[in-house]
């Protein structure tokens, strides 16, 4: 599956902002542009513009009950709390975004 232009755009508005992270990994994966800190999938940018998180499932299950959230749907699969997919509508300005990226890194630090 490849990125439309709005996958594509999300996926340069989060490089840019993860750019000051120097142990940050980009890959195509699951036609998702993944984003990823010791292995570990942070964000994914998809296609139609919609931000994959992925964050601890507690704080995930908090998430998911803001406008614009929901659990992420992979193939056949409803991911559990863990996954959530963003809707771009609430992704319009970078404070917006950078919530996203600063919550899916902090459940990361906790992991490791």
């Amino acid at each position: 599956m490849t990125m439309d232009v709005a996958g594509e755009e999300l996926a340069d508005r989060v490089r840019a902002l993860l750019t000051l992270d120097a142990d940050v990994e980009e890959k195509r994966m699951f036609g998702t542009r993944a984003f990823l800190i010791d292995g570990h999938i942070l964000v994914g940018a998809r296609s139609g513009g919609v931000l994959l998180v992925r964050v601890d499932e507690e704080h995930g299950a908090t998430l998911v009950a803001r406008p614009g959230v929901e659990t992420a749907v992979m193939g056949p699969r409803t991911m559990g709390t863990g996954w959530l997919d963003v809707a771009p509508e609430v992704l319009v300005d970078d404070a917006d975004l950078a919530f996203w990226l600063d919550a899916a890194r902090e459940d990361a630090s906790r992991d490791r």
